[in-house]
This record gives structure tokens, C-alpha cells and sequence, in this order.
């Protein structure tokens, strides 16, 4: 079957399995910060945004994505052209071993745009609960998100 979609920023048709989940499309197109974790929906390490929200693409088949937006990190910066909240990652030291951090990153990023300098911490660990991190303590990453939200426009 074809899925049509918006894949960070591009309209695409990709011919998918009925039973394939979008983690596993994601990462067949060569998109690895979506990573494979539990399978479950318990880890968090799969999170893709979908329409601006975050979900696990691990319990998430493909088709339920027809006709949706589809944000992954590599659709919120690059390597030359870092999102402010990557760059908010690198400068307080948020990643350790790097498995988590683009669940966080997209996590971060829609809380940013929802509620942008009025995020408390509060607002950040409960969303980042949904991520399992084993080496941060989440401090280092409750604090990118939060310099972040104070230098975004909203």
C-alpha cells in the first residue's frame, strides 16, 4: 500500500506493509534517531512527532501515519545548522551515551512550541517520563530544554 505523508518537511509516497510500524519504516529510510528500544511503548527511544506531538513509532503502525506530519530530529536541524534546543543539549553537557537524546530533543522541541518561555520544570519531567534515560538523571536534559524555552520567540 502507499502512504502519503509530510516526513519532515517533504511530501512523500512510500510504498509500505500493512503490518510495518512507522519505527520500522522510519529507520528503513535511513532515519537512525529513531531508535529501537522496547517495541512496547515503554522506553520512549522510538518518539517521533506526528502532527507536532509526540508518539512511539515503535506501537504506531505506518498506515495509521497517512496523511499526517512526521517530525524526527533530523527534521528539526542538521549538523551544520543546529536547532537552538541541540545546540542547548551540547552546551550543558545533556547527552551522555546519545540513545535518549533524540526522543528528548523532539519531546523538548513540542513543549517548546506549546508553551515556549512559560515551560516550568515541572512541565519538562513530566513530559521527559515518557523517556527512559539510564546515564543523565535527567537534570542535564531538564535544563537544555529549559534554556531553550527562555531564548525561543514565544
Amino acid at each position: 500500500m502507499i502512504l502519503e505523508v509530510t516526513l519532515n518537511g517533504e511530501a512523500r509516497e512510500i510504498e509500505i506493509s500493512p503490518s510495518e510500524t512507522l519505527m520500522t519504516l522510519l529507520r528503513r529510510l535511513r532515519l537512525f534517531s529513531v531508535k529501537h528500544g522496547c517495541e512496547t511503548g515503554d522506553c520512549g527511544t522510538c518518539t517521533v512527532l506526528l502532527d507536532g506531538k509526540p508518539v512511539n513509532s515503535c506501537i504506531l503502525l505506518a498506515a495509521q501515519a497517512h496523511g499526517h506530519e512526521i517530525t524526527t530530529v533530523e527534521g528539526i536541524g542538521t549538523p551544520r545548522n543546529l536547532h537552538p534546543l541541540q545546540t542547548a543539549f551540547l552546551d550543558t553537557g545533556a547527552v551522555q551515551c546519545g540513545y535518549c537524546t533524540p526522543a528528548m530533543i523532539l519531546v523538548g522541541y513540542a513543549l517548546i512550541r506549546e508553551k515556549g518561555k512559560a515551560l516550568t520544570e515541572a512541565e519538562v519531567r513530566r513530559a521527559l517520563a515518557g523517556t527512559l534515560c539510564r546515564c543523565t538523571g535527567y537534570v542535564k536534559p531538564v535544563e537544555a530544554i529549559l534554556q531553550a524555552a527562555q531564548h525561543s520567540d514565544s
